[in-house]
């Protein structure tokens, strides 16, 4: 059966110092099963990569992981997504990952989770998608970042109307609930697929 839709979620491949961030990682995973939706994610195993992707498969959603051979050869792989692409590469990673999402999520992460962010507001800046692009601040995780953006407002080097294409909340399910109704409540851009 076709899920209902399907989101991408960036986040750490560590559990972080915070209890929280596994319990939401969880709860995210949950969330997309339970609405029949699946999850498009970077096929690792560790950290709240692993505890999200374990939590949506018991919740029944489909899970496609897509993780480059130099991190399956390292033992990485969470092995049991419902589908999991080997790619050659981080570049073929992230395009197959944003070719079959139809919204993004950024949870609490590190420096991969950051670039992937970055990337997907840019394609969406750039109009080569018009796919909504969440961030999740947990606990004020993204606060320092959000002040520095604001800054860059204020500096002349970007424009409100680009921060404004982050759909940023600090609840998880109501943010979940609104990345997947924009999903589908807006025309599509070019698929990032041609990128």
């Amino acid at each position: 059966m076709k899920p209902a839709f399907s989101i991408c979620v960036y986040c750490g491949s560590r559990a972080g110092a915070d209890p929280r961030f596994a319990l939401a990682a969880a709860e995210a995973g949950r969330w997309i099963g339970r609405h029949g939706g699946q999850l498009v994610y970077g096929g690792g195993n560790n950290g709240l990569m692993g505890v999200m992707a374990a939590a949506a498969l018991d919740a029944g959603a489909r899970v496609v992981g897509i993780i480059p051979q130099s991190m399956v050869e390292r033992e990485w792989a969470k092995r049991d997504c419902t589908e999991l692409h080997i790619v050659e590469n981080m570049h073929q990673r992230k395009s197959l990952m944003a070719e079959h999402a139809d919204a993004f999520l950024a949870l609490p992460g590190g420096i991969g989770t950051f670039e992937e962010l970055f990337e997907a507001w840019t394609w969406k800046q750039l109009g080569f998608h018009r796919k909504p692009v969440g961030l999740f601040d947990l606990g004020g995780y993204y606060q320092p970042l959000l002040q520095f953006l604001r800054q860059s407002v204020r500096s002349g080097f970007m424009s409100d109307w680009q921060l404004e294409l982050l759909t940023i909340g600090s609840e998880l399910e109501p943010l979940l609930a609104k990345l997947v109704d924009d999903a589908f409540s807006s025309p599509r851009g070019v698929d990032t697929s041609e990128i």
